[in-house]
């Protein structure tokens, strides 16, 4: 096993571009048509003075993060910006170590210090997962290697050190371990102000960019199995809303499985049952509700981990997303009744990863899968910050990972076109460039991306073309 190197952090530049969707995206209550996507490009050096550039990449979507109605989208947006900067200062007065020890040695300051400036846990959470990321990228290049030989070679690191409740895990074999697949099933996430079938759409609002717009249509056109149905906390308006949801599901889509996003609407686990009872009650969701594998943070993050909800779990599988601030907050999530974590690459890989370990050390001491781990998108866009991810995804083991930036973007259209013709050259199984643009190649519902899994650096083979950005 070779032995992880010490490097530094020596430079770190942020860019953005700005991203326009197809049409608005409702997170909850929030309504978004558009939002930059931040770039980061990192150098670093090794001991003997080797210097390697490395870069990552997330959307910078405002009310996610912060759900505060009194901060503006460019309030949002203005947070991440505070978090990378704050990020970038706390790295490099680390020193040197290794790439996980950069991240162990900074990640309780830079949560103090963007507390300090009013910044939720998410928000900190943001800018530490993307400098990291470039750092994990920039090490790979550094060696030669690809991010799912790095983990499994132990070249970044990871320890229990910033979670001590793993205390005497073997991470070096529980990663030599983990199988990963090089294809994933697609979750399509159908969101709140989505169209079913095309009598919904009037005709101004059908666009003619040759792209599925109505559910009815991903579904003929991707092939999807798995679905991801957005709810709001209003039972009975939802009530309906699931009801054609299922007539469409039930008609087009052969044995398929779902999952509910609460987003945090419902103000407690009562609530959240309540919806539940409709489900039951409601024969025209019989199919849908034995579809359904578990129900994401349903309950607004400041009283998700409050009190237990163990009752409410009995009856549908937990998880926590929004509520997964730092490290630590898993643990909590489970002494209360949760049985599940979202792995995302804007809230970090390093935790995704040892959230994943916690999931195996558990079901071990259970000898079962009560706890487990999905991959959520916020849509995540088609190149750089996709790849990244679905290596996680991968090395998680998700099986199937949500994904819906590619339905609200048509392709890599923000992207120069040079840059999307390096994407199609270098990942011709992740795209299509049938179009005239890249646009993700979803076939049968599912994502093949051996590319990305094999790519030197952290899942991408492609440079962005920085000319076409502008600096933060």
């Amino acid at each position: 096993m070779t032995e992880a190197p010490i490097v530094r952090l020596i430079e770190a530049d942020i860019f953005e571009r700005q991203v326009g969707f197809r049409f608005p995206f409702r997170f909850g209550a929030a309504r978004v048509e558009s939002a930059p996507q931040a770039f980061v490009r990192v150098k670093i050096a090794d001991e003997g003075g080797q210097e390697a550039t490395g870069w990552s990449a997330e959307m910078m979507m405002p009310k996610w993060f912060d759900k505060n109605p009194a901060l503006s989208p460019d309030d949002n947006i203005a947070q991440l910006r505070a978090s990378l900067h704050l990020a970038i200062e706390g790295l490099r007065a680390t020193g040197a170590a290794t790439p996980f020890g950069l991240h162990a040695r900074a990640e309780a300051d830079h949560h103090r210090a963007a507390a300090g400036r009013g910044l939720p846990p998410l928000v900190a959470s943001y800018g530490l997962a993307l400098i990291d990321r470039a750092i994990i990228d920039a090490l790979c290049r550094m060696k030669g290697v690809s991010a799912v030989d790095a983990v499994r070679r132990d070249l970044l690191g990871i320890t229990d050190v910033t979670a001590p409740d793993l205390a005497g895990f073997d991470f070096k074999d529980f990663f030599l371990q983990l199988e990963l697949s090089p294809r994933l099933a697609v979750r399509h996430t159908i969101g709140l102000a989505d169209a079913l079938t095309a009598a919904e759409l009037a005709p101004e609002q059908r666009l003619e960019d040759g792209l599925p717009q109505t559910l009815e249509e991903v579904i003929a056109a991707y092939g999807h199995r798995y679905f991801k149905i957005k709810v709001s906390g209003r039972p009975t308006e939802v009530l309906e809303r699931l009801i054609a949801i299922a007539a469409v599901l039930d008609r087009m889509a052969d044995r398929y499985r779902a999952t509910l996003d609460g987003n945090e609407q419902f103000e407690s686990a009562d609530a959240a049952a309540d919806l539940l009872d409709c489900l039951q009650k409601e024969p025209r969701l019989a199919r849908l509700r034995r579809s359904i594998l578990f129900f994401e943070q349903p309950i607004a993050r400041a009283e998700a981990l409050s009190k237990s909800v163990a009752r409410l779990a009995q009856r549908m599988a937990l998880e926590i997303d929004e509520s997964d601030g730092d490290i630590g907050a898993f643990p909590r999530a489970r002494e209360l009744g949760y049985a599940g974590i979202s792995s995302k690459s804007c809230k970090g890989f390093y935790r995704a990863l040892i959230n994943r370990a916690r999931v195996e050390k558990w079901n071990r001491e259970a000898g079962a899968s009560h706890y487990f781990m999905s991959a959520e998108d916020l849509t995540t866009q088609s190149g750089l910050a996709l790849q990244q991810d679905l290596v996680l995804a991968a090395l998680v083991g998700a099986g199937h990972v949500e994904r819906n930036g590619h339905h609200y973007v048509d392709g890599m259209a923000q992207a120069p076109a040079g840059e999307q013709a390096s994407y199609l050259a270098a990942h011709g199984d992740l795209y299509d460039g049938a179009s005239g643009r890249a646009r993700l190649a979803i076939k049968g519902g599912e994502l093949t991306f051996e590319t990305a899994l094999r790519a030197i650096g952290l899942g991408s083979s492609v440079e962005p073309d920085w000319t076409s950005m502008t600096a933060s």
